[in-house]
C-alpha cells in the first residue's frame, strides 16, 4: 500500500552528524522538506556509493530547502565507525539516522523482517510531514541523487502551483502542463 499523501508516523531516533550524536524526532522534520533515504547496512557495497552521491549534492538539497536523512538499521555508533573508516562516507554531512529498533523502517514500510534491514527506499516528505514521493528499488540497484533532487523540486513546484503538473524529464524552468479536458489527446 502506497504511502503517498500519508503523514509519517511519530518517531524519535539517534543520529550521527558532524562528529556528534543527537536525537531526531518527527517534530524536528516538520516545517521543511525532507528526504528519508533508507539503505540496507553500513560497511556494504552499493550503499556507500549512494550516500557519497547524496553528500556530493547536499548543498543543492539544502539550497532547495530540504534536509537529507539517511537511515539504516545500524546504530549511531556503527555510523560513526563507518564515517571514520570510509573515504566515501567521510564526505557525509547530513544526519545519519540509527534505526536498530526498526521504528522508521516499519513506519515507512521498508523493513525486511527476516534480514533485520531496510530496503532501498527513498521518501520525499513535505513540510507538513506527508509523503510526496516514494521510491523503492531492489537491493542491488543504487539510486541517483540527481533524480532525487529533480523529484524534490517537482514536488515543491506542484505543492506551490497546484493547477500545474510536471511532465517527464521536467526541470525547474521547463514547461509544465495545466490539466484540462482540452489537453486530452493533444500530447
Amino acid at each position: 500500500m502506497s504511502l503517498i499523501g500519508r503523514e509519517i508516523k511519530d518517531f524519535s531516533v539517534q543520529a550521527y552528524q558532524d562528529g556528534q550524536t543527537r536525537t531526531v524526532t518527527k517534530e524536528d522534520t516538520l516545517g521543511a522538506w525532507s528526504l528519508f533515504f533508507f539503505y540496507p547496512a553500513d560497511f556494504t557495497f552499493v550503499c556507500p556509493t549512494e550516500l557519497e552521491d547524496l553528500a556530493d549534492h547536499y548543498d543543492e538539497f539544502k539550497a532547495a530547502g530540504a534536509e537529507i536523512y539517511s537511515v539504516s538499521c545500524d546504530t549511531e555508533f556503527v555510523h560513526k565507525a563507518w564515517h571514520e573508516e570510509s573515504k566515501s562516507i567521510a564526505k557525509v554531512r547530513y544526519p545519519m539516522l540509527a534505526d536498530p529498533a526498526h521504528v522508521l523502517a516499519r513506519g515507512f514500510k521498508v523493513l525486511m523482517r527476516d534480514a533485520g534491514q531496510a530496503q532501498r527506499g527513498a521518501f520525499i516528505v513535505d513540510p507538513e510531514g506527508r509523503v510526496q514521493v516514494e521510491m523503492i528499488t531492489a537491493s542491488g540497484i543504487g539510486r541517483n541523487a540527481d533524480e532525487l533532487l529533480r523529484l524534490l523540486k517537482a514536488a515543491q513546484f506542484v505543492a506551490k502551483h497546484g493547477d500545474q503538473v510536471c511532465p517527464a524529464r521536467w526541470r525547474p524552468g521547463s514547461a509544465t502542463l495545466k490539466p484540462s479536458l482540452d489537453l486530452v489527446g493533444q500530447l
